[in-house]
């Protein structure tokens, strides 16, 4: 498979940047924190990083606020910092993807300072949506838009004189003003903003909500309920989202990656409705892959998880696209606590509530779930910490979130904080080895039997049990090919074989089952040839 791009079955580590690894006092993560801990993701066994956004950043959407898009915010690092991270990461191996935040700016960027200045119908204004409102003097917004983070989707401008002025779009909070994809200035600085980090030697992007771009920008309403959620994957002909035109950007971004040697990859964030919608955005001229968020919305339940890896394969085949999966990210509840409710699908960007969770019924259904994500023909995604088990923290305090939707939601939502709480690398109390400074998010005391430390070297712990499934993934030639053949089993269990002779199992009944052949790994103990409920076991034939 050595003509084969290393991106259609690579495993890729989400880092989220201010959060992995602080290498000094301030209790923020920072590039030389990541490449402190290169040897670590090297011996998981992962092929490459994914780092969410180190630019310079206000930090009102934890770093997807940028106002720099070609260098390092100085809290976390420098671009020397960024040339060394590289340069080791590919002596060990790992390929390194970069976060590319094209939808929207933050209101510090110099471009939109700049259009404030500039007043309406300037040059500088024309890189954003910018409208009159509505009504007899401007008062109401442009239209009925939503914003992903809660309420209307427009923030009036004070003009440099002090009137009211202009009103801006804001997909996202009000600090994140939407940048104009229409025109040719737009997507002309993108262009050169692509060749800067690709000329540095990233092996890819991983773009930020791309489907964001597509608005109608004659700004018809959307018909939004009071009240609505922003709920992306089930819209259809929205005028705000996942337009057809938002294609011609992507084109245009995949011939500049095509102009660089070495397989470098782009990888979209398109949460749109369905498995059809999403595989438009990797035909053969567009994107190499998108995430998968059907597979990680998905419930606990074979039917629905069989119909979402059937859909997704259905969708990609005509584009030849490889699949993705993922399980967890930077915007989703983790999975051991969404595992562990009555509910076990996840809601919208944070909005899920706060119900109770049976930890430990989750973290069975998460290890199992591991198993059949790694079992998958395709890439894979893992989010920092879930190869440690980490559940999402839901007890934050309330003077310590800072997750826009808390603020926007009128303090009903909590957010997206508790999923992004540092990493505990060792010792028995906070930070756990992540610097020596307190961190910007508080850690857990529980936290202390899960670091890194504590499961290195157990054979039982879920560290170990990732680290093995990683190693048998790259070692099994079965596993090197895209072919996948369900047995026909029991509803409640999932069974497939690829290759010629590898098998996983999956039970997510009630019921033990039994299982044949050698085991090569389990997400759990097996007793005498039976598999336990929410188990997942690898076989040989």
């Amino acid at each position: 498979m050595s003509d084969t791009p290393w991106w259609r079955r690579a495993v890729v580590y989400e880092v989220y940047v201010r959060s992995f690894a602080d290498s000094g006092e301030d209790g923020l993560g920072d590039v030389p924190g990541i490449r402190s801990r290169l040897p670590y993701l090297a011996d998981l066994g992962v092929d490459a990083l994914w780092i969410t956004p180190w630019y310079p950043s206000p930090l009102a959407d934890g770093g997807y606020d940028v106002a720099e898009y070609c260098d390092v915010d100085p809290r976390l690092g420098s671009l020397a910092d960024v040339d060394a991270l590289l340069t080791d990461a590919h002596a060990a191996g790992l390929r390194v993807l970069v976060d590319l935040v094209p939808s929207h700016t933050s209101v510090e960027h110099p471009w939109f300072t700049a259009a404030v200045r500039a007043g309406p119908g300037s040059p500088e204004r024309a890189l954003y949506v910018l409208r009159e409102g509505r009504g007899a003097d401007g008062e109401l917004p442009p239209n009925d838009w939503i914003s992903a983070f809660g309420g209307p989707a427009w923030t009036r401008l004070v003009e440099p004189d002090g009137r009211p002025g202009q009103w801006y779009l804001h997909t996202f909070a009000p600090e994140q003003p939407d940048l104009d994809w229409s025109t040719e200035e737009v997507r002309s600085r993108f262009d050169e903003v692509l060749r800067f980090w690709l000329d540095r030697g990233v092996d890819g992007l991983r773009v930020d909500a791309v489907p964001a771009i597509g608005k109608d920008l004659t700004l018809p309403d959307a018909g939004h309920a009071p009240g609505a959620l922003f709920e992306s994957s089930s819209w259809v002909d929205s005028p705000q989202w996942d337009g057809d035109w938002v294609h011609d950007v992507v084109r245009r971004w995949r011939a500049v990656v095509d102009e660089y040697p070495g397989d470098r990859v782009l990888v979209s964030e398109a949460v749109v409705a369905g498995p059809e919608r999403t595989s438009r955005y990797v035909r053969p001229d567009e994107m190499h892959t998108t995430f998968n968020f059907d597979h990680l919305h998905c419930p606990w339940d074979a039917v629905a998880l069989r119909e979402v890896v059937d859909a997704t394969r259905v969708a990609l085949d005509p584009t030849g696209a490889p699949a993705t999966w993922v399980l967890s990210n930077h915007d989703e509840t983790r999975h051991v606590t969404r595992y562990g409710r009555e509910e076990t699908g996840v809601g919208v960007m944070g909005f899920d509530g706060n119900a109770p969770s049976d930890l430990v019924l989750g973290l069975r259904r998460a290890r199992a779930a591991a198993l059949l994500m790694f079992a998958l023909p395709g890439s894979a995604y893992v989010y920092q910490g879930e190869e440690l088990g980490l559940p999402e923290v839901t007890d934050l305090p309330e003077d310590v979130l800072q997750d826009p939707t808390w603020v926007r939601s009128g303090h009903t939502v909590r957010g997206r904080d508790g999923c992004r709480v540092p990493l505990p690398w060792s010792g028995d109390a906070p930070p756990y080895g992540n610097g020596s400074g307190e961190p910007w998010l508080p850690q857990p005391a529980s936290w202390a039997g899960l670091t890194v430390a504590a499961q290195d070297g157990d054979p039982a712990s879920t560290l170990t049990l990732y680290r093995t499934a990683l190693a048998l993934r790259r070692s099994l030639a079965d596993l090197v090919g895209e072919d996948l053949a369900w047995d026909d089993t029991d509803p409640q269990v999932l069974s497939f074989r690829r290759g010629s002779g590898f098998r996983c199992v999956v039970n997510l009944g009630a019921d033990p089952v039994p299982v044949d052949g050698e085991v090569l790994l389990a997400s759990g103990p097996l007793a005498a040839g039976q598999l336990p409920p929410d188990t997942a076991v690898w076989v040989r034939a």
